[in-house]
């Protein structure tokens, strides 16, 4: 049987970890943003640059169950056209959180987290909110904000949220969207992970495993919630964690 003594030490950090992959299930399914408030929770089981490598392959799990069921309600093109700037925000990351002291890491995820809310409550109030989202420069900027924050803390969350509501996308296609772009930057992640940041490891992958059916069992919850949850509560539970999540890793 694996050791996994040195990444979780007692029931109550199970208890947490558990809890996150439900989460996790959750967000790909369901409710998007409600996956960013396993960020801090995980930055405090593991630390938060270690954090990252341990929640990566969980992620990368939900995100197939997500595709798989949303697979033909996606729209590729809201994919496509900021993916090129996402890999270079992610590469862009990739350099600086191999340079920054751990305490650093965890104010930049931080900073990513904040940075989505302001935007996310910026473009919701302004009244050239159509003129903004349609600018040459909104794509690529998100684009770049989406793959830096993605690889900093898997903190992409709030932006890809502005992003896809500024589309005003329908409920299913918003997630499946959101899934999809998420999936590939995830995927694209894992042997920068795990060859320049070193920070995947057969031990942490086997602790992921295990959570495996709790993450299928959030995927069905989440997908359960997608479909009786009405728009307005949808977007306001969106919000509402993003802000806790941040507080609790900012204090």
């Amino acid at each position: 049987m694996p050791d996994f003594s040195g990444l979780l030490e007692g029931p109550f950090e199970w208890a947490i970890f558990f809890s996150c992959a439900l989460l996790i299930g959750m967000s790909k399914t369901g409710i998007p943003n409600i996956g960013t408030l396993t960020v801090p929770l995980f930055a405090l089981l593991f630390g938060a640059k270690h954090s990252t490598g341990i929640v990566l392959p969980l992620l990368c799990m939900a995100d197939l169950l997500a595709v798989i069921y949303y697979r033909k309600k996606f729209h590729r093109d809201l994919v496509i056209k900021p993916m090129p700037w996402a890999l270079l925000g992610l590469t862009v990351a990739l350099a600086v959180g191999h340079l920054v002291p751990e305490s650093g890491f965890k104010v930049m995820m931080a900073g990513c987290i904040l940075l989505g809310i302001i935007t996310m409550i910026g473009t919701h109030r302004s009244e050239n909110a159509a003129a903004i989202t349609e600018s040459l420069w909104f794509a690529p900027a998100m684009g770049f904000i989406l793959g830096f924050s993605t690889m900093i803390g898997n903190a992409a969350g709030p932006l890809l949220t502005v992003y896809l509501l500024s589309m005003r996308l329908p409920k299913f296609a918003f997630v499946a969207t959101g899934a999809w772009f998420i999936m590939i930057l995830n995927y694209a992640k894992i042997p920068l992970q795990a060859f320049v940041w070193d920070n995947l490891s057969w031990n942490s992958l086997l602790l992921d495993l295990t959570a495996l059916p709790v993450i299928l069992l959030g995927g069905l919850l989440g997908i359960r919630i997608v479909h009786v949850l009405p728009e307005r509560q949808f977007k306001t539970a969106m919000i509402t964690l993003t802000v806790i999540s941040t507080l609790i890793l900012l204090f």
